[in-house]
Protein backbone atom coordinates (compact mmCIF):
# COMPACT_ATOMS: atom_id res chain seq x y z
CA UNK A 1 0.00 0.00 0.00
CA UNK A 2 2.89 2.33 0.70
CA UNK A 3 4.07 1.88 -2.89
CA UNK A 4 0.64 2.93 -4.04
CA UNK A 5 0.88 6.22 -2.14
CA UNK A 6 4.28 6.82 -3.69
CA UNK A 7 2.57 6.19 -7.01
CA UNK A 8 -0.22 8.57 -6.03
CA UNK A 9 2.38 11.20 -5.21
CA UNK A 10 4.16 10.58 -8.46
CA UNK A 11 1.00 10.10 -10.45
CA UNK A 12 1.46 13.65 -10.21
CA UNK A 13 4.90 14.21 -11.06
CA UNK A 14 6.01 12.24 -14.09
CA UNK A 15 7.40 14.08 -16.96
CA UNK A 16 9.23 14.04 -20.24
CA UNK A 17 8.98 11.36 -22.90
CA UNK A 18 9.28 7.62 -22.48
CA UNK A 19 12.06 7.44 -25.07
CA UNK A 20 14.49 9.10 -22.63
CA UNK A 21 16.19 6.84 -20.15
CA UNK A 22 16.30 7.86 -16.51
CA UNK A 23 20.08 8.11 -16.68
CA UNK A 24 19.86 10.59 -19.56
CA UNK A 25 17.23 12.58 -17.69
CA UNK A 26 19.34 12.80 -14.55
CA UNK A 27 22.36 13.82 -16.59
CA UNK A 28 20.41 16.58 -18.29
CA UNK A 29 19.17 17.94 -14.98
CA UNK A 30 22.63 17.71 -13.43
CA UNK A 31 23.98 19.89 -16.21
CA UNK A 32 21.29 22.48 -15.58
CA UNK A 33 22.40 22.65 -11.94
CA UNK A 34 25.77 23.89 -13.12
CA UNK A 35 24.28 26.84 -15.04
CA UNK A 36 25.79 30.17 -14.08
CA UNK A 37 22.86 31.72 -12.25
CA UNK A 38 22.41 35.46 -11.95
CA UNK A 39 22.27 36.26 -8.26
CA UNK A 40 22.36 39.91 -7.30
CA UNK A 41 20.12 42.59 -5.89
CA UNK A 42 20.12 44.85 -8.94
CA UNK A 43 16.72 46.25 -9.70
CA UNK A 44 16.70 44.92 -13.27
CA UNK A 45 17.45 41.35 -12.10
CA UNK A 46 14.76 41.47 -9.44
CA UNK A 47 12.30 42.91 -11.93
CA UNK A 48 13.08 40.10 -14.40
CA UNK A 49 12.51 37.44 -11.74
CA UNK A 50 9.26 39.05 -10.64
CA UNK A 51 7.93 39.33 -14.19
CA UNK A 52 8.97 35.75 -15.08
CA UNK A 53 7.32 34.37 -11.96
CA UNK A 54 4.18 36.37 -12.71
CA UNK A 55 3.99 34.98 -16.25
CA UNK A 56 4.65 31.50 -14.92
CA UNK A 57 1.70 31.79 -12.50
CA UNK A 58 -0.58 32.81 -15.38
CA UNK A 59 0.16 29.44 -17.03
CA UNK A 60 -0.87 27.43 -13.97
CA UNK A 61 -4.02 25.42 -14.61
CA UNK A 62 -7.05 26.60 -12.66
CA UNK A 63 -10.28 24.70 -13.39
CA UNK A 64 -13.45 23.82 -11.53
CA UNK A 65 -13.26 20.18 -12.57
CA UNK A 66 -10.92 17.77 -14.37
CA UNK A 67 -11.18 14.18 -15.57
CA UNK A 68 -8.63 11.99 -17.34
CA UNK A 69 -7.70 8.48 -18.39
CA UNK A 70 -4.01 7.89 -17.77
CA UNK A 71 -1.70 5.10 -18.82
CA UNK A 72 0.76 4.70 -15.94
CA UNK A 73 4.10 2.91 -16.25
CA UNK A 74 6.22 2.54 -13.15
CA UNK A 75 9.37 0.73 -12.11
CA UNK A 76 10.51 0.29 -8.54
CA UNK A 77 13.88 -0.57 -7.05
CA UNK A 78 13.28 -4.26 -7.83
CA UNK A 79 13.51 -3.43 -11.54
CA UNK A 80 10.06 -4.82 -12.25
CA UNK A 81 8.00 -2.80 -14.73
CA UNK A 82 4.28 -2.40 -14.20
CA UNK A 83 1.54 -0.87 -16.34
CA UNK A 84 -1.88 0.17 -15.06
CA UNK A 85 -4.70 2.43 -16.18
CA UNK A 86 -5.78 5.24 -13.88
CA UNK A 87 -9.06 7.11 -14.09
CA UNK A 88 -8.86 10.49 -12.41
CA UNK A 89 -11.50 13.02 -11.37
CA UNK A 90 -10.91 16.29 -9.56
CA UNK A 91 -13.32 18.82 -8.11
CA UNK A 92 -11.42 22.02 -7.39
CA UNK A 93 -10.31 22.27 -3.76
CA UNK A 94 -12.84 19.61 -2.74
CA UNK A 95 -12.06 16.07 -3.90
CA UNK A 96 -9.68 13.85 -5.84
CA UNK A 97 -11.01 10.48 -7.02
CA UNK A 98 -8.76 7.82 -8.57
CA UNK A 99 -9.55 4.34 -9.86
CA UNK A 100 -6.63 2.02 -10.67
CA UNK A 101 -7.29 -0.78 -13.16
CA UNK A 102 -5.02 -3.65 -14.14
CA UNK A 103 -4.17 -4.87 -17.61
CA UNK A 104 -7.43 -6.83 -17.97
CA UNK A 105 -9.51 -3.83 -16.96
CA UNK A 106 -10.22 -5.12 -13.45
CA UNK A 107 -10.41 -2.35 -10.86
CA UNK A 108 -7.93 -2.99 -8.07
CA UNK A 109 -7.97 0.23 -6.06
CA UNK A 110 -10.28 3.18 -5.62
CA UNK A 111 -9.16 6.27 -3.72
CA UNK A 112 -11.05 9.34 -2.55
CA UNK A 113 -9.16 12.29 -1.08
CA UNK A 114 -10.75 15.36 0.43
CA UNK A 115 -9.39 18.19 2.60
CA UNK A 116 -9.24 16.06 5.73
CA UNK A 117 -9.05 12.41 4.77
CA UNK A 118 -7.76 9.71 2.45
CA UNK A 119 -10.08 6.74 1.85
CA UNK A 120 -8.99 3.59 0.03
CA UNK A 121 -10.89 0.60 -1.32
CA UNK A 122 -8.64 -2.37 -2.03
CA UNK A 123 -10.99 -4.37 -4.24
CA UNK A 124 -8.56 -7.22 -4.81
CA UNK A 125 -8.30 -8.02 -1.09
CA UNK A 126 -11.73 -6.66 -0.13
CA UNK A 127 -10.27 -4.21 2.35
CA UNK A 128 -11.07 -0.62 3.29
CA UNK A 129 -8.97 2.09 4.90
CA UNK A 130 -9.78 5.59 6.08
CA UNK A 131 -6.87 7.80 7.07
CA UNK A 132 -6.38 11.43 7.95
CA UNK A 133 -4.43 13.75 5.69
CA UNK A 134 -1.75 13.64 8.38
CA UNK A 135 -1.33 9.94 7.53
CA UNK A 136 -0.59 10.78 3.91
CA UNK A 137 1.94 13.36 5.04
CA UNK A 138 3.55 10.80 7.33
CA UNK A 139 4.03 8.03 4.75
CA UNK A 140 5.31 10.38 2.04
CA UNK A 141 7.39 12.58 4.34
CA UNK A 142 6.02 15.64 2.55
CA UNK A 143 3.76 18.57 3.46
CA UNK A 144 1.11 17.24 1.10
CA UNK A 145 -2.45 18.51 1.24
CA UNK A 146 -5.39 18.39 -1.13
CA UNK A 147 -4.27 21.48 -3.01
CA UNK A 148 -0.68 20.30 -3.59
CA UNK A 149 -1.94 16.91 -4.80
CA UNK A 150 -4.40 18.68 -7.08
CA UNK A 151 -1.61 20.80 -8.56
CA UNK A 152 0.62 17.76 -9.01
CA UNK A 153 -2.04 15.87 -10.94
CA UNK A 154 -2.97 18.85 -13.11
CA UNK A 155 0.66 19.45 -14.05
CA UNK A 156 1.21 22.60 -12.01
CA UNK A 157 4.39 23.23 -10.04
CA UNK A 158 4.35 22.26 -6.37
CA UNK A 159 6.22 23.51 -3.31
CA UNK A 160 7.20 26.84 -4.84
CA UNK A 161 6.45 30.46 -4.03
CA UNK A 162 7.88 33.88 -4.88
CA UNK A 163 11.15 33.28 -2.99
CA UNK A 164 13.20 32.99 -6.21
CA UNK A 165 16.84 33.72 -5.43
CA UNK A 166 18.41 33.50 -8.89
CA UNK A 167 17.80 32.77 -12.55
CA UNK A 168 19.51 31.70 -15.76
CA UNK A 169 18.45 32.09 -19.38
CA UNK A 170 19.13 29.86 -22.36
CA UNK A 171 17.79 29.25 -25.86
CA UNK A 172 14.94 27.06 -24.57
CA UNK A 173 13.76 29.52 -21.93
CA UNK A 174 14.64 30.35 -18.34
CA UNK A 175 15.52 28.46 -15.15
CA UNK A 176 14.55 29.71 -11.70
CA UNK A 177 16.14 28.66 -8.42
CA UNK A 178 13.79 28.65 -5.43
CA UNK A 179 14.72 28.23 -1.77
CA UNK A 180 11.91 26.73 0.27
CA UNK A 181 11.62 25.39 3.80
CA UNK A 182 11.45 21.78 2.54
CA UNK A 183 13.24 21.82 -0.81
CA UNK A 184 15.81 23.59 -2.95
CA UNK A 185 13.82 23.76 -6.15
CA UNK A 186 15.09 24.28 -9.70
CA UNK A 187 12.39 24.76 -12.33
CA UNK A 188 12.89 25.24 -16.06
CA UNK A 189 10.35 27.13 -18.15
CA UNK A 190 9.91 27.40 -21.89
CA UNK A 191 9.92 30.72 -23.72
CA UNK A 192 6.12 30.56 -23.38
CA UNK A 193 6.54 30.15 -19.59
CA UNK A 194 5.16 26.61 -19.54
CA UNK A 195 6.78 24.15 -17.14
CA UNK A 196 9.44 21.92 -18.73
CA UNK A 197 11.13 20.33 -15.72
CA UNK A 198 11.39 20.49 -11.98
CA UNK A 199 14.09 19.23 -9.65
CA UNK A 200 13.54 19.15 -5.91
CA UNK A 201 16.42 18.51 -3.51
CA UNK A 202 15.38 17.75 0.05
CA UNK A 203 16.95 20.24 2.46
CA UNK A 204 17.14 17.48 5.07
CA UNK A 205 20.58 16.03 4.32
CA UNK A 206 19.76 12.88 6.30
CA UNK A 207 17.06 12.04 3.75
CA UNK A 208 19.16 12.93 0.70
CA UNK A 209 15.95 12.74 -1.33
CA UNK A 210 15.83 13.98 -4.91
CA UNK A 211 12.82 14.22 -7.21
CA UNK A 212 12.97 14.88 -10.97
CA UNK A 213 9.80 15.87 -12.85
CA UNK A 214 9.40 16.39 -16.59
CA UNK A 215 6.56 17.77 -18.69
CA UNK A 216 6.25 17.40 -22.46
CA UNK A 217 3.86 17.11 -25.41
CA UNK A 218 1.76 20.14 -24.51
CA UNK A 219 -1.67 20.47 -26.05
CA UNK A 220 -4.01 23.44 -25.93
CA UNK A 221 -7.58 22.58 -24.99
CA UNK A 222 -10.07 25.37 -24.37
CA UNK A 223 -7.21 27.84 -24.03
CA UNK A 224 -5.37 25.72 -21.45
CA UNK A 225 -1.86 24.43 -22.12
CA UNK A 226 -1.70 20.87 -20.78
CA UNK A 227 1.25 18.44 -20.68
CA UNK A 228 0.06 15.03 -21.91
CA UNK A 229 3.29 13.13 -21.22
CA UNK A 230 5.13 13.32 -17.91
CA UNK A 231 7.84 11.50 -16.09
CA UNK A 232 9.02 11.42 -12.53
CA UNK A 233 12.01 9.83 -10.90
CA UNK A 234 12.27 9.76 -7.12
CA UNK A 235 15.40 8.67 -5.29
CA UNK A 236 15.16 8.16 -1.53
CA UNK A 237 16.06 4.95 0.28
CA UNK A 238 14.62 3.28 -2.79
CA UNK A 239 14.14 4.41 -6.37
CA UNK A 240 10.87 4.82 -8.26
CA UNK A 241 10.39 5.86 -11.89
CA UNK A 242 6.97 6.67 -13.32
CA UNK A 243 5.70 7.70 -16.74
CA UNK A 244 2.23 9.17 -17.24
CA UNK A 245 0.51 9.22 -20.62
CA UNK A 246 -2.74 11.21 -20.58
CA UNK A 247 -4.91 9.47 -23.18
CA UNK A 248 -8.13 11.39 -22.59
CA UNK A 249 -8.83 14.47 -20.52
CA UNK A 250 -11.46 17.15 -20.09
CA UNK A 251 -11.79 20.38 -18.12
CA UNK A 252 -14.69 21.90 -16.17
CA UNK A 253 -17.08 18.95 -16.37
CA UNK A 254 -19.72 18.18 -13.76
CA UNK A 255 -18.45 14.97 -12.18
CA UNK A 256 -19.54 12.31 -9.73
CA UNK A 257 -17.27 10.65 -7.17
CA UNK A 258 -18.74 7.20 -6.42
CA UNK A 259 -17.29 5.61 -3.30
CA UNK A 260 -19.48 3.07 -1.54
CA UNK A 261 -18.07 0.48 0.87
CA UNK A 262 -19.41 -3.09 0.45
CA UNK A 263 -20.58 -4.72 3.68
CA UNK A 264 -18.22 -7.69 3.32
CA UNK A 265 -15.08 -5.49 3.20
CA UNK A 266 -12.70 -5.63 6.16
CA UNK A 267 -11.59 -2.30 7.60
CA UNK A 268 -7.82 -2.01 8.05
CA UNK A 269 -6.76 0.03 11.07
Amino acid sequence: MKLFFNLLLIVVVLQFTACHSTKKIQTAIAKKDTVAFVRDAHADSMAFIKETYSQFLKNQIVVTGFSAKINVEYQGSDGKKNVVNAFLRIKKDSAIWISINGALGVEGLRVLVDKDSVRILNKLDREYQSRSMAYLQEITGLPLDLQSMQNLLLGNAIFIDSNIISYATNVAGVSLLHEGSWFRHLISLSNQHTLLSSKLNDRDLLRNRICFLYYSDYENLKGINFSTNRMISVTDKNKLDIILHFKQYEFNEVLSFPFSIPKNYKRIK
